[in-house]
């Protein structure tokens, strides 16, 4: 699968008493799937995945799939700390027609967490996952860093196409690119003419067809020949990738686009995907004075909103922007109204 672009992890909706709120959640969905990212994370950090049980997440993942529109990569946050589990939620998720796994870093037993444990943990993912794999590597969080040899070395599977690296640190970030291309593992994908991701859900879809079937009858074409084909299915090309390093801290998008990175999974994405696209999008077409210009506009929204306030900031600022943000489940707090007012001057100019 093609990983090339913007990718928001989203939220997961709550109501006030802790509840999933789905409806919100396919509101958000369908929002997300209008803007010109290449796609959405489901339960990843940000969509509080570990304060979900099994059930809710399985819930979680269905509902998303059903509301997300079929041109957009579905990745499902799909890590567990048992490889087991994992794969029990990446086996339901790809029965609903997720494109990806993101797998992230077992960490609890920290000790233990060696190069040869962590290296065997995602192997055995691999080789059993009918998706394929994205690693994903979060220290802020999980307290544990993967190695650049450990990515080396695990780049070299066929099933592991990807990291998302959240470390931050771009000299790592640049490391990677380089080791991890040294793999002599290339993939052949499918991808559209303009060079976009082709997901299963776009395959599967039935061609174009005006109502009543597949043929346009003559007297709708004032006096054209009796009867016009419908439109072809899906015309693609293929393209050869290798393995495709994202990053996750939107301080820092542009400088990791210009080391080599393919594209982002950013929280700051979920109140703000246009303006991060935009960076994006000015990079991928060469134009970085204006790509850097972007870039500096949601530094100290971003670090504010994501880096200093997690999830409860960038729920808050996901209301103030059209989308549904609303409480975080406890142990998260909501802001308190000194931060929710500074969250208020930053993103006064970053809009969708």
């Amino acid at each position: 699968m093609l990983l090339n672009g913007l990718f928001p992890p989203i939220t997961t909706p709550f109501y006030p008493d802790g509840n999933v709120y789905f409806k919100k959640l396919e509101h958000n969905v369908e929002r997300y799937s209008r803007t010109p990212i290449q796609g959405i994370v489901v339960l990843g950090s940000t969509g509080e995945a570990i304060l979900l049980s099994d059930q809710e997440r399985r819930d979680v993942f269905k509902a998303a799939r059903e509301a997300a529109a079929p041109e957009k990569v579905l990745i499902a946050g799909s890590g567990i700390e048992s490889a087991i589990e994992t794969l029990r939620l990446t086996e339901y998720a790809a029965s609903l027609g997720y494109d990806v796994a993101m797998v992230r870093t077992p960490h609890y037993y920290k000790r233990q967490m060696k190069p040869l444990n962590v290296a065997t943990f995602y192997r055995a993912v691999a080789d059993r996952s009918p998706l394929p794999i994205v690693i994903y590597n979060f220290p802020q969080a999980t307290g544990y860093d993967m190695p650049v040899e450990v990515v080396r070395e695990l780049a070299d599977h066929p099933n592991i196409i990807g990291i998302k690296e959240s470390c931050g640190v771009l000299e790592k970030v640049e490391a990677e690119i380089a080791e991890t291309g040294k793999s002599r593992v290339r993939r052949t994908l499918q991808v559209t003419e303009t060079q976009q991701a082709v997901t299963g859900r776009m395959l599967a879809a039935p061609a174009a067809t005006p109502p009543g079937g597949g043929v346009v009858p003559a007297s709708a074409l004032g006096g054209a020949p009796a009867a016009v084909a419908a439109p072809p299915k899906l015309k693609t090309r293929t393209k050869e990738v290798g393995f495709q390093v994202l990053v996750g801290s939107a301080q820092t998008l542009e400088d990791s686009l210009e080391l080599g990175a393919v594209g982002a999974i950013l929280a700051f994405a979920c109140p703000a995907p246009t303006i991060c696209f935009e960076i994006y999008s000015a990079w991928k077409e060469g134009d970085i004075e204006l790509a850097k210009e972007k870039q500096k506009r949601i530094v100290e929204a971003a670090q504010k909103v994501v880096g200093e306030s997690g999830v409860p900031g960038v729920k808050y600022a996901m209301d103030l922007n059209g989308y549904y943000g609303g409480p975080p489940r406890l142990p998260l707090l909501p802001p308190t109204a000194e931060l929710k007012a500074e969250i208020e001057r930053l993103m006064a100019d970053i809009r969708n």
